[in-house]
């Protein structure tokens, strides 16, 4: 009986492992910070089948994993990152679209913090605001 369960574990640890492979491809091939209804196009674009909660639960399994990087957006959806080191990002307010800032990550940021409240800071992710290039030569001002 311990063999059939193997088995029958194996089998669906392979097809969630052949799905995620396939998010893991489409979030690669996606060099925009896509939206996770981004991903699942590319995915159902190429596999008819496959279900947006497989590709949602499978971004969530990616991002916990670290194989991704899940930008959360305020006001916005979230966001994958095939670059998974810790980094920035800029949002532009006028498209919305997500880009990487190109600037150290400062690691000790946390210890800049004066008063935290008794509030224990386990790490930090910074979004600056602006203007992209792309609005900002479409803008007449």
């Amino acid at each position: 009986m311990a063999t059939v369960s193997k088995r029958a574990g194996a089998g669906a640890s392979t097809r969630n492992t052949i799905q995620r492979a396939l998010v893991l491809e489409a979030v690669r091939s996606l060099h925009n910070h896509p939206t996770s209804a981004d991903v699942y196009d590319v995915v159902r674009g190429k596999h008819p089948n496959i279900s947006r909660a497989t590709v949602y639960r499978n971004l969530g399994v990616l991002s916990e994993r670290g194989e991704v990087l899940r930008v959360e957006v305020p006001n916005g959806a979230d966001r994958y990152d095939f670059f998974n080191d810790p980094h920035y990002h800029a949002k532009c307010r006028v498209c919305g679209q997500i880009f990487d800032v190109d600037m150290p990550y400062c690691a000790d940021l946390v210890s800049q913090v004066s008063d935290t409240h008794g509030f224990k800071i386990e790490g930090h992710e910074i979004i600056f605001d602006g203007v992209c290039v792309g609005c900002q030569a479409s803008s007449p001002s």
